[in-house]
């Protein structure tokens, strides 16, 4: 298969890690944007390969761990319901909220099921004229497009049976929010190769003109990784800052533009909290009026619902890159996949996961910074 194995030579990142030690001169501090970033990262070890003083940390671009907890509430309310049939995607099912998930929802006899798209909701709401079919709509621009395609062929054939719970976020708001805090670290960022695909990498040039940080889009392999790696640290070297893309085989400038259309004429941009992080201004998507016939808060009247976290978790400064899971005296015995605190550690993408599957615990010290 092609993009395996070329994207994961050993030989071309030996070298490009050795060019990455020749390169750096100093300490620098990168963030990688997307979860499945971190995955690959904790997977390959590319953070023990780098020199000393190159620090990766992660970022918020883990669309199951930013969902507020507000939002896994509503879900299992509306999950419980007799007449309601909800759709998710499976790593949804074990995101605790204040109380319980949706797995323990269904294990109760709550209709909850697991698809693989939103249009697998669409069918069984023709098929079930008779109940409510709600889908779980989570994720960043990537999952937009498919998600509003969904709603606009239910308005089409006016299925009046089918709504989202949407909690879909945008990249750069929380980028920005992350450079205006007196905490931040972060002096360059890989950007997520998958949103990019989507919108393209133009909105990031505001970032790297208001804030002098550069930003390089990234792929998801390690060679991907490293090279991003490489181009930012140059960039940093040479007293540079600007958007450039790694990843040239998926993202061009503009973006998907057919799939921009949908989710615009579907969604509207309003402001939106973060779990584990707070309200960002105009980070989140939320379907237009005139599509609120299709709105499970607007039908279900949850607008209200508020939670708090655990307050052992510490998910908010793991996701703004201000701490490492193994950083948490939770990590790995009161917060594990099978009994989560927080939701970095039952998503795919979370990078608490990550730390857990690839045993990164039984390396790394609780306090320790790298």
């Amino acid at each position: 298969m092609k993009y395996v194995d070329e994207y994961r030579d050993p030989k071309l990142a030996r070298a490009l890690v050795a060019d990455i030690a020749r390169r750096t001169s100093r300490d620098w501090v990168l963030m990688e944007i997307c979860g499945g970033q971190t995955h690959t990262i904790m997977r390959y070890g590319i953070d023990e390969l780098l020199p000393p003083g190159l620090e990766l940390v992660h970022g918020p671009g883990c669309p199951v761990c930013v969902t507020p907890i507000e939002t896994i509430d509503k879900a299992v309310e509306i999950a419980s319901r007799p007449d309601v049939t909800f759709v998710s995607y499976g790593d949804m099912l074990r995101v605790p909220g204040s109380h319980t998930d949706l797995l323990r929802v269904k294990a109760r006899g709550g209709d909850v099921r697991i698809v693989y798209s939103p249009m697998e909701a669409l069918v069984l709401a023709r098929a079930n004229p008779d109940r409510q079919v709600v889908f779980f709509a989570v994720g960043f621009e990537t999952t937009a497009p498919a998600n509003a395609m969904a709603v606009w062929q239910a308005h089409r054939e006016g299925l009046t049976n089918f709504s989202m719970l949407v909690s879909h976020v945008l990249v750069p708001p929380a980028i920005r929010l992350l450079l205006e805090q007196s905490t931040n670290r972060v002096q360059g960022f890989i950007a997520p190769g998958h949103v990019c695909t989507v919108m393209g990498y133009r909105e990031y040039e505001d970032l790297v003109r208001d804030y002098r940080v550069p930003i390089v889009v990234g792929g998801f392999e390690p060679v991907d990784l490293l090279e991003a790696i490489r181009m930012l640290v140059a960039q940093l070297e040479e007293g540079r800052a600007e958007v450039e893309n790694q990843y040239v085989r998926s993202v061009t400038a503009e973006g998907n533009l057919p799939a921009q259309r949908v989710m615009e004429q579907v969604f509207e941009v309003g402001d939106m909290k973060w779990r584990g992080v707070g309200l960002i201004p105009q980070s989140g998507f939320r379907l237009r009026p005139a599509l609120a016939a299709h709105d499970a808060d607007r039908i279900f009247g949850l607008s209200t619902v508020s939670a708090d976290e655990s307050p052992e978790c510490i998910a908010a400064q793991v996701l703004q890159g201000l701490k490492k899971p193994v950083d948490c005296p939770a990590f790995g015995t009161r917060c594990t996949p099978e009994q989560p605190l927080g939701a970095p550690m039952v998503s795919s993408e979370g990078a608490c996961a990550a730390y857990f599957q690839y045993r990164r615990h039984a390396m790394e010290p609780a306090g320790s910074r790298r």
